[in-house]
C-alpha cells in the first residue's frame, strides 16, 4: 500500500471523479454526441468527394473536439460548489493543487479519451491515411490534456457565476487557437507526405507549460473566486 500522503489523495479524489462522472453517463454521452454529429454533418453539407474529406476532416476534427470539450468543463467544478465539497478542498491541510490535477485527469480520462477513439474510428470511415491517421491519434494525446487543463482555470473563475456556461467559451477558445494551429498543420502536413515532427515538438511545450502553470492558475481563480 502506499503511505504518500499526496499520492493518496491524488488517487483519492481521481477515483472519486471517475466514479461520480460514470455515474452521469449521459452528461458525458452528450459531448460525445456532440462530437460526432459534428464531425459527420460536414460531409453532408460539402459532399462525400474522400479527397475533399480528407483535407477537411483535420481542422474539423479539432473545431468539434474543442467545442465537445469546452461543452464539459462546466462539470468539472459545478456539482463540487453546488454540495459544499469545493470549500471543503480549499481549506484542506491537503496541497490544492494535487486535488486539482486530480479532477483534471479525470475530466480527461472521461471526456478526452472518448473524443480520442471516436477521431480513429471516424478517421478510419473517411479513408484517411495511416500517416495522417498517425498524425492525428499524436496531437489528440498531447493537445487533449491542454484543453482539459487550460479549461480548469477558465472554469475556476466562472464556477457558481449566473450565465457562467455561456461567459467560459469566451474566455477559453481563444487560448486553445495556438494548440489548434499546430495540430491542424501537423495533420495536414502529414497527409501530404511531409513531416511534422516540428508541431509535435510545439505541441509538447505547450503541454509541458500547461502541466507547469495551469494547476497554480486554477488554484488561484478558486482562491480568488471564493477567497
Amino acid at each position: 500500500m502506499h503511505t504518500n500522503p499526496l499520492y493518496n489523495v491524488f488517487t483519492t479524489m481521481l477515483k472519486r471523479d471517475l466514479f461520480f462522472g460514470m455515474r452521469r453517463s449521459s452528461e458525458l454521452a452528450n459531448s460525445l454526441i456532440f462530437f460526432l454529429i459534428v464531425v459527420t454533418m460536414f460531409p453532408f453539407v460539402l459532399g462525400t468527394e474522400p479527397a475533399l474529406l480528407r483535407d477537411i476532416y483535420p481542422g474539423v476534427i479539432w473545431v468539434a473536439a474543442l467545442l465537445s470539450v469546452t461543452m464539459s468543463l462546466d462539470r468539472m467544478f459545478n456539482s463540487d460548489f453546488e454540495d459544499g465539497t469545493l470549500e471543503q478542498m480549499l481549506l484542506s491541510q491537503h496541497p490544492t493543487t494535487f486535488i486539482v490535477m486530480a479532477k483534471v485527469v479525470a475530466h480527461w480520462l472521461l471526456t478526452g479519451v472518448p473524443l480520442i477513439i471516436a477521431s480513429m474510428f471516424l478517421g478510419v470511415i473517411f479513408g484517411l491515411s495511416y500517416e495522417s491517421l498517425q498524425a492525428i491519434l499524436v496531437t489528440l494525446l498531447l493537445g487533449t490534456p491542454v484543453l482539459s487543463l487550460v479549461g480548469s482555470a477558465a472554469t475556476a473563475l466562472t464556477v457558481g457565476l449566473r450565465g457562467g456556461a455561456m461567459l467560459l467559451p469566451l474566455i477559453i477558445l481563444p487560448l486553445y487557437i495556438p494548440l489548434l494551429i499546430f495540430s491542424v498543420a501537423a495533420v495536414n502536413n502529414a497527409s501530404q507526405g511531409l513531416g511534422f515532427t516540428g508541431e509535435i515538438y510545439f505541441i509538447s511545450a505547450i503541454l509541458v507549460l500547461t502541466i507547469t502553470l495551469a494547476p497554480f492558475a486554477t488554484v488561484l481563480s478558486l482562491r480568488i473566486r471564493f477567497g
